[in-house]
């Protein structure tokens, strides 16, 4: 729960999430970019709450046993303020201090929780340690409402340095229910951002509250350990670099984005640095499932 660099985080914040698995950064989002975020979000919402689609995902309230809206995929795809959000320089350079150059990202979804009946997260790691080569694997997490004991994500701080074994006794020894023994609260304010290790234990209650939660999760793996071990093709590799480079140049035209902004500058090692954007190109989606691309 360290504070905020303006341009990248610290040599303390970078050593905190190597040792626990994850880092909180306060007020990370802020004015225009933030509203502007939150109003898609809120959009995306109501569309769920209405019955959603593709991509909208729905689990079982704790009460009712209804269909309860719980997350949103391939948010990049369907909102311009969330290309945006990716090209965010701080965040980049963090990510990049963190993995490396060749950082390609993967995932991109809204995670809910409803008020009232919002989704219980069982305790879990995002994948197993047969996808992580050399370095680590992590979300970057946006948080756009408070999170407090009631919403929040619980975690277990070192446990992404866990074995499988290990991990499975964890879960073996919480047989009914969610508890929070040994757990940490990632308690967060609106533009708080936290990074998470794919291998950290974590996961939250059911929300019974009057309060909503939503948070816009990013994942980044490098493009070589994608190049080595998967879990995707190696045709997704440059595919996601130009999403990449694309939204980078969405944001520097973006009327929310100060003018004075310093944008990142992708530039990934050999053999990951043959990728670019022709003048004016504009990509076909920016939704790569997958399904498609994933390793028999």
């Amino acid at each position: 729960m360290i504070g905020m660099n303006n341009k990248v985080i610290t040599d303390e914040q970078a050593q905190f999430f190597r040792d626990n698995g994850y880092l909180i950064l306060r007020d990370v989002l802020r004015g225009a970019e933030f509203e502007r975020v939150r109003a898609a979000a809120d959009e995306l919402t109501r569309i769920g709450i209405a019955g959603g689609g593709e991509d909208y995902r729905y689990g079982k309230g704790h009460k009712t046993g209804a269909n309860i809206f719980r997350r949103v995929e391939y948010v990049i795809d369907k909102r311009d303020e969330c290309k945006v959000l990716l090209g965010n320089p701080f965040i980049l350079r963090s990510v990049e201090r963190l993995m490396g150059a060749d950082l390609i990202p993967t995932w991109d979804s809204m995670v809910v929780k409803l008020p009232g009946e919002g989704i219980v997260v069982p305790w879990h790691r995002d994948a197993g340690t047969e996808q992580v080569g050399d370095q680590p694997i992590f979300n970057v997490d946006f948080y756009l409402d408070e999170a407090d004991e009631d919403t929040c994500v619980w975690t277990i701080p070192g446990s992404h340095k866990w074995s499988d074994e290990q991990v499975q006794d964890f879960l073996t020894a919480r047989p009914n229910g969610f508890s929070t023994d040994d757990a940490v609260p990632a308690l967060m304010q609106p533009g708080d951002v936290m990074f998470h290790d794919i291998l950290v234990v974590h996961g939250s209650p059911a929300n019974a509250s009057d309060k909503l939660r939503r948070v816009i999760y990013y994942e980044f793996r490098t493009a070589h350990v994608e190049n080595e071990i998967g879990p995707h093709t190696r045709e997704y590799i440059p595919l996601k670099q130009k999403v990449l480079l694309k939204c980078l140049e969405l944001r520097k035209h973006a009327d929310h984005i100060p003018s004075d902004q310093v944008a990142y500058q992708y530039h990934p090692p050999a053999p990951f640095n043959t990728v670019s954007l022709a003048p004016g190109e504009e990509l076909p989606t920016f939704r790569y499932t997958h399904e498609k691309y994933w390793r028999a």
